[in-house]
């Protein structure tokens, strides 16, 4: 069957091209999303694939299967893009207040979260429960932030093995090098991820009575601009981030000054919108208007969780909240 859809693709059958190819899109979304940290770029690179196999299909000689093949040009791809000039981010945008002098000044700038109804679309991974938990795990911030400070060979090699579980000798064929270099790219990346990947308590479960309670009491301190409400939520050492701001701030005392004097000021007033990001809780952000009955979208809040506590804020801004179906204002 495979054979024949094959052929009739290579005779310019786009039906037949797209039965072969469209089973594989999301998955290859999510390896390119790993490799990149940017969903936009992700899309681009998973464009730039089904073109490319398209066009070269007729080179396909059949000795490895058509993931592994599409596996090949989605990594070349997003390696390309990584050694793109055009990968650097643009200069951030400024804040129209003095922020607290920042804890430390992330790299990560071009980070963009990856909207969990995505993720539902992936084949279910064998192995059951467990296996759910380790795919929600490789997709979290935390770990795609990891992921993007490691050298991208290393960060290839990495998430074809250690992620999508590919034998060493597939993975040098996808990398179009030898095993030994993958092997040892494998290791330096493994050791290199343990420095990056903070250890963190593991967090309530997804979607459980526990969770729900914590997100509530978020919820309804952050809508009633209780600062105070909010650090008490969070584990002494956690972060607060804002890609493509680069300002970081760690700790509850250094979070609860940046919340009072830039997210709150002025008498600022929330809504949050729930929804879900890299398997983690989410949240859309609008800003009520004094004036009218409306609140305006201002970005996104995702939640790292620690145990029954908050161990990271990441805020997102506007240019992601599309890609949730959220909408750009609410009605009182």
């Amino acid at each position: 069957m495979a054979t024949d859809l094959i052929e009739r693709a290579r005779s310019g059958d786009e039906a037949a091209f797209a039965q072969l190819v469209e089973p594989y899109r999301r998955e290859l979304q999510v390896h390119c999303y790993r490799m990149l940290g940017s969903l936009a770029d992700a899309e681009d690179a998973v464009q730039e694939t089904m073109l490319s196999a398209w066009r070269g299909l007729r080179g396909f000689e059949e000795r490895s299967s058509m993931r592994t093949w599409l596996y090949r040009i989605a990594t070349t791809r997003a390696l390309n893009a990584l050694r793109a000039a055009k990968r650097r981010p643009a200069p951030a945008p400024a804040l129209d207040v003095e922020p607290p002098p920042p804890t430390h000044v992330g790299e990560v700038v071009w980070l963009e979260p990856y909207p969990d109804m995505l993720l539902d679309d992936l084949p279910d991974p064998e192995g059951g429960p467990d296996a759910r938990v380790e795919r929600r795990e490789a997709i979290s911030l935390a770990f795609v932030t990891a992921l993007q400070l490691l050298p991208p060979s290393q960060r290839a090699a990495l998430i074809l093995c250690d992620v999508l579980d590919f034998p060493a000798q597939e993975a040098a064929a996808i990398l179009e090098t030898t095993q030994q270099a993958v092997s040892s790219a494998l290791k330096r990346a493994r050791t290199n991820l343990a420095r990056e990947l903070p250890e963190a308590d593991d967090p309530l479960p997804a979607h459980s009575p526990e969770e729900a309670a914590l997100l509530e009491r978020f919820v309804r301190a952050l809508e009633s601009s209780d600062v105070e409400g909010m650090v008490a939520l969070m584990t002494e050492d956690a972060w607060l981030r804002m890609p493509p701001l680069p300002f970081e701030y760690q700790g509850r005392e250094l979070a609860g000054r940046f919340l009072a004097a830039v997210a709150f000021r002025e008498g600022r007033r929330f809504r949050l919108v729930p929804t879900r990001a890299n398997g983690q809780p989410a949240f859309g952000v609008y800003l009520r208007d004094p004036l009218t009955s409306l609140s305006h979208a201002f970005g996104m809040f995702v939640l790292t969780l620690a145990g029954d506590r908050i161990s990271a804020i990441t805020r997102f801004d506007n240019s992601v909240v599309d890609r949730f179906g959220l909408p750009r204002t609410l009605a009182d």
